[in-house]
């Protein structure tokens, strides 16, 4: 068996679409009807999470405490609590960000690259404006959650996401 390749950016975009419930507009009908084929053939979560992974580059970072909150108003927040997790009270952040704001946003907040930083910023290319909505889905944050060091968290997003497969097919 061969390696499984990531789909591009606004394949897997695409995929969280439609595992969301929602259209994935910007895919033509032949690109969109592969896609809904292969979501069907998928029965494990980690072959998802290999597709899906190149819809945004993981950045890690150190920062300020005074720049936390001024992150929390420029990236787009997986939202957790669909999972029936609370959101983080410690010093880290977790969110989206188009790849346009990366260097304004490190250099203006002063984050410095630290691979174990509590700062994760999932940079992508993809429309911000799609991102944005599909950031509050239950599959964004489930794919951000399969992918946590946190074991429960991560059993979690695993879970969700087997659902989320299941109830597709």
């Amino acid at each position: 068996m061969g390696r499984t390749r990531a789909w591009a950016e606004h394949t897997a975009w695409g995929a969280v679409a439609m595992l969301a419930g929602l259209d994935a507009d910007w895919l033509g009908a032949t690109q969109t009807s592969r896609l809904r084929q292969s979501l069907r053939e998928l029965t494990e979560v980690d072959e998802l999470l290999t597709r899906t992974r190149d819809r945004a580059q993981v950045h890690t970072f150190e920062a300020h405490r005074a720049a936390l909150p001024q992150l929390r108003q420029v990236v787009a927040l997986s939202n957790t609590r669909t999972l029936g997790l609370t959101d983080a009270v410690d010093a880290s952040r977790d969110g989206y960000l188009a790849a346009s704001d990366l260097d304004n946003v490190s250099r203006d907040l002063s984050l410095r690259a630290d691979p174990a930083g509590p700062v994760t910023l999932r940079v992508t290319g993809f429309d911000f404006e799609q991102v944005r909505a599909l950031v509050d889905t239950s599959v964004v944050a489930a794919l951000d959650a399969a992918t946590s060091t946190d074991p429960r968290v991560r059993g979690v997003g695993h879970r969700v996401l087997a659902e989320s497969l299941e109830a597709y097919r």
